[in-house]
């Protein structure tokens, strides 16, 4: 009987997102030890924006452009998996929109919306990870970020894996799943109404007592860091994913060396 041969780990291309890599390296490489812990091969290709930005202002060539560089650069990956809701709700809700009137463009961008995940939904659902080898003493809360929320459906997966983390205590905040006023090009269109949004947020997550605030997006981290910074709270910020792959050791979002107001 022949002996059957071993199966390879599943490639999987880690898009970083424009804000990781500009401003938050460390997310990336707390992701890539995740994909790893989970079993899987993991890539960086060459890569820019996913083209969202220019997507919901309505640029539809450019993000047409982004979306076509970005399937080239991961094309020979099995997975594309992204540590930001928002980025990975534009690849896989978005881009088979932007070629829907030219079929086999079509078929490429659905193909390759379809094996698109946001990381800790790709760790839960498709890897089947259950716990993490992390600690973190103290309690948390959590901020779900709505494009993860609302196009994603990730809300449970984050924490389940949080209730892995040892010594980890999570204190649900009042309307965690309420935006916090970010929305990308929003903040910057209506800056007024993004403040009174996450002054709201603000307030409950200090209402929560926990002294660090987890999410999965970036955009929404740096929005709340910013205001609670502006504020004088001494509450710290940081990605799910660095807790998740015990990876603390850098400050936290807001840092004066990271983020100017």
């Amino acid at each position: 009987m022949a002996e059957s041969l071993p199966t390879r780990p599943p490639r999987v291309g880690l898009f970083a997102t424009c804000l990781v890599d500009l401003f938050r390296p460390a997310v990336g490489f707390a992701a890539a030890k995740l994909l790893e812990d989970a079993g899987c091969e993991v890539v960086v290709p060459p890569q820019t924006c996913c083209g969202q930005p220019a997507y919901n202002s309505g640029d539809r060539q450019t993000s047409r452009a982004l979306a076509l560089q970005m399937m080239d650069a991961f094309s020979g990956c099995d997975y594309i998996v992204v540590p930001s809701g928002s980025c990975g709700g534009m690849i896989s809700r978005h881009y088979p929109e932007l070629f829907e009137d030219e079929p086999q463009l079509a078929r490429r961008a659905r193909d390759f919306a379809g094996k698109t995940y946001e990381l800790v939904s790709f760790l839960t659902d498709v890897r089947g990870v259950t716990t993490v080898d992390a600690a973190y003493e103290g309690p948390v809360t959590y901020h779900d970020s709505c494009s993860g929320l609302r196009e994603l459906g990730i809300h449970d997966q984050p924490r389940k894996l949080l209730a892995s983390v040892r010594g980890l205590e999570l204190v649900e905040m009042d309307e965690a799943d309420v935006c916090c006023g970010f929305g990308g090009t929003f903040a910057v269109k209506y800056g007024e109404i993004s403040d009174a949004i996450v002054s709201k947020k603000a307030a409950h997550v200090t209402a929560s007592g926990a002294p660090l605030l987890l999410a999965g997006d970036l955009g929404c981290l740096m929005n709340m860091a910013g205001k609670l910074s502006r504020a004088g709270s001494a509450i710290q910020v940081r990605h799910v994913a660095e807790v998740l792959a015990g990876l603390t050791d850098e400050p936290p979002i807001g840092a004066a060396r990271e983020v100017k107001s």
